[in-house]
């Protein structure tokens, strides 16, 4: 005898309902993998070590895929595109998710719309720096003395968009000031520009820059992070050098395509955090520069649209563009 189409429409539900809420059980069933930017990039190192504590923890393989190119969007746009199921994981970035919105006309994907936010993971300060053989000792000093040459000093950035460039012009509206823009192809070439004094100015994330600093190839007169980074306690806040309420990071944070199973957001959330608190998690961060984030997902969100609004502001004053 046929069933009536509500009847097996409900016992579909129900079987779809009962696959759905055991997700979390069986998970994962078969390889993981992180989409990241480019290879030996910050986020690339993270996601490396985050694969490897996961496929210890879970007996599976998590493996990274490196999607480089315009500023970590395309590693985005991938993992927005990936289904739903858990299997795709992606270490988001403030240059591809607060930031991006604002700099790409046609952006092929929405951070809010298209992600679901798992966890905060990491943030690294920059390093405000300038080549040695600029007379100012410190940041009060290398803001007074910029101002009286406005347009004549110029600043490297990693390229259009990034936290290095979007730190700097940030620093240029809170100190008043006119540096000029000369973007690089990465973080490398920028600190390259920076050491020869192709450039005067940089600012660039600590796992880059403090190997340079120690060596005494650049001097460094500020961290931009709210406090003082544990792994070079000598160097200053903006805050404390002369720049009160001065705060830019790059934040990282693990990310799934949107319509992921709440049920395997919560599993993916307490694994990862709980990994993120792991005295040796911060140890080995600490040495790459970098300090561990967790949080919830609901955490993340609003974190994520408070940096939206914070960065639109400051590309909107630069007139900074990426396309």
């Amino acid at each position: 005898m046929k069933r009536p189409l509500a009847t097996a429409l409900g016992v579909a539900g129900a079987v779809l309902l009962v696959a759905a809420s055991g997700h979390g059980q069986d998970y994962p069933a078969k390889p993981v993998r992180i989409i990241a930017g480019a290879a030996g990039a910050t986020s690339d190192i993270l996601s490396r070590h985050l694969a490897q504590q996961l496929t210890e923890r879970w007996g599976k393989q998590v493996i990274v895929e490196n999607r480089p190119g315009a500023g970590a969007t395309i590693a985005a746009d991938v993992a927005a595109k990936a289904a739903p199921d858990g299997y795709t994981l992606h270490m988001t970035q403030v240059a591809s998710f607060a930031a991006a919105v604002t700099l790409y006309k046609k952006l092929r994907y929405d951070p809010i719309k298209d992600f679901a936010p798992i966890t905060l993971y990491a943030e690294t300060p920059l390093l405000l720096m300038a080549h040695p053989s600029m007379p100012p000792k410190n940041l009060r000093e290398f803001i007074d003395f910029a101002k009286e040459r406005p347009g004549q000093i110029n600043f490297a950035s990693a390229s259009p968009g990034t936290v290095s460039h979007l730190t700097t012009e940030l620093f240029n509206h809170a100190a008043g000031l006119k540096l000029v823009h000369v973007p690089y192809k990465g973080s490398g070439a920028a600190m390259l520009a920076l050491m020869s004094g192709e450039a005067q100015f940089s600012s660039i994330v600590i796992p880059n820059a403090l190997p340079q600093v120690k060596s005494g190839k650049v001097k460094a007169f500020a961290v931009t992070s709210k406090n003082r980074f544990a792994g070079a306690p000598d160097i200053p806040t903006a805050a404390e050098a002369g720049l009160p309420g001065f705060e830019s990071t790059a934040w990282f944070g693990m990310s799934a395509p949107s319509r992921t199973p709440p049920d395997l957001i919560s599993r993916l959330n307490r694994d990862i955090v709980e990994i993120l608190r792991a005295r040796p998690t911060r140890e080995w961060m600490l040495a790459q520069g970098a300090e561990p984030l967790p949080s919830t997902p609901e955490e993340y969100a609003a974190f994520l649209r408070s940096e939206i609004v914070k960065w639109r502001k400051v590309i909107e004053i630069s007139g900074a563009r990426a396309d």
